[in-house]
């Protein structure tokens, strides 16, 4: 037992009492203890509503993901989503936050990736991560309707791949000019996401060979 002596009012000052700390002591490790149990819990919690809106959505599309549909299948209450998420949309945007993410080779934006590690990475990522290359894909062809932050992110995502595979292409042939360069970009990542929306439809597509025939192609034409 964890002890300490104190003064006790009223009596001489060397006189003490002996005083027990201990209940205090666990008290507070206790509630240190529910305090991680719950962060963890939330932690579990929101990766489960998280990977139910992956599902769904890859599944779905946007429409037919609903807060229902999220919640019965991550197994969880209504109140328990909204206190991880105000809205279905931020669940969905988080996902496509991550499916975003996942087929950049270059997080740091150093600038130095290849025209080769861009696609690389692309066929990396449908094939990999199915799930999130399912959830980019049906957001990037069926849009994100009535929901202009999805839509804004989007463009804006598409935008910043164009400029990436511009820059690659740049470096790789410097003759080229901003122009051409960006305007051959734009065709390969457009074709790249053709070549993604078919793997859905067709799972045996060979993705990884028409890539690499695509990047030979636009090596070709540099």
């Amino acid at each position: 037992m964890s002890q300490v002596w104190a003064a006790d009012k009223g009596v001489k000052p060397n006189a003490f009492r002996h005083v027990s700390v201990t209940p205090c002591i666990r008290k507070g490790v206790a509630s240190d203890y529910r305090s991680r149990m719950r962060y963890k819990a939330g932690l579990e919690t929101r990766e489960r509503i998280l990977g139910a809106t992956r599902a769904l959505v890859a599944e779905n599309g946007l429409e037919g993901t609903t807060i229902k549909a999220i919640c019965d299948q991550a197994g969880v209450l209504p109140g328990s989503f909204y206190n991880l998420f105000p809205s279905k949309e931020q669940a969905i945007l988080t996902v496509v936050r991550e499916a975003i993410d996942a087929v950049d080779p270059d997080p740091g934006h150093r600038g130095t990736d290849t025209l080769d590690e861009l696609v690389t990475a692309y066929v990396r990522f449908l094939e990999e991560q199915p799930a999130l290359s399912r959830v980019y894909i049906r957001i990037g062809v069926s849009g994100a309707g009535k929901r202009p932050e999805l839509t804004g992110r989007m463009i804006r995502h598409h935008q910043e791949r164009v400029g990436r595979f511009a820059a690659a292409m740049k470096r790789q042939s410097p003759e080229l000019s901003e122009t051409l360069a960006d305007r051959r970009a734009e065709t390969l990542v457009l074709a790249l996401n053709g070549i993604a929306l078919h793997r859905i439809i067709d799972p045996d597509f060979d993705v990884a060979w028409h890539a690499r025939a695509l990047l030979e192609d636009a090596a070709a034409v540099s």
